[in-house]
């Protein structure tokens, strides 16, 4: 009987030290992401809100974004900077400059190119046994009448975004959603911007906070 008991005090012993082994989550996108790693962005945010739960022992944070990205430049950096790293899961926040740079600078990316670009990103992390949570643009000017020059093109590229989650079974963060919800009942003098974004595209401080809570709603059911 001593000896049984003894085995079961090892046993729990040796359960007890099982390393525990956090999930590892890439933001891969533009400069919003590019910000979002610097201090008060929404990556730093997130991982507060997951410290403040006790969760710290349970994921990893980190940010991939580079200033001007579209989706084919995502594809391009994918190897190196994504799967290289080997993370559990990725978070894909990009469509703002395949948007917005087709006015600004000329550029840009159409629709149908969009879609495969972002399949074939979704269809590498597959293959990698990597769980992809999409998200869709947020914001391109923060007027809540559809006034925004970009608005019908913002939900033209989410609605691709929202079709290709639903298809492929995957997680969507639907931030454009979220943004018009929020900014119809926080915005009644209709600011192009300073409610969400200090630029109409890039987070201000509360746009930072407000997007890390809705990441991490989502990451934490993972």
């Amino acid at each position: 009987m001593k000896q049984l008991f003894y085995l079961a005090i090892i046993i729990a012993a040796g359960f007890a030290f099982v390393p525990v082994t956090k999930t590892k989550v890439i933001f891969f996108g533009d400069s919003i992401t590019e910000l979002g790693v610097k201090p008060g962005g929404y990556v730093v945010k997130t991982d507060s809100i997951c410290k403040a739960l006790g969760k710290a022992g349970e994921f990893e944070f980190k940010g991939s974004g580079i200033s001007g990205n579209k989706i084919y430049d995502l594809y391009l950096r994918l190897d190196e900077d994504i799967l290289a790293k080997r993370p559990d899961v990725v978070v894909i926040y990009v469509g703002v400059n395949d948007v917005w740079h087709k006015t600004l600078l000329g550029t840009g990316t159409d629709p149908d190119k969009f879609e495969k670009f972002y399949l074939a990103i979704i269809e590498k992390l597959s293959e990698h046994k990597i769980k992809a949570v999409l998200c869709t643009p947020a914001v391109v000017g923060e007027k809540t009448d559809m006034s925004n020059p970009l608005d019908g093109d913002l939900n033209r590229y989410s609605n691709i975004i929202r079709e290709i989650a639903k298809k492929n079974n995957l997680t969507l963060i639907d931030l454009r959603k979220k943004f018009q919800e929020y900014l119809k009942e926080n915005n009644p003098t209709n600011q192009e911007k300073n409610i969400l974004t200090y630029d109409k595209v890039h987070m201000n401080e509360k746009g930072n906070s407000f997007l890390a809570k809705i990441m991490w709603e989502s990451i934490k059911k993972i």
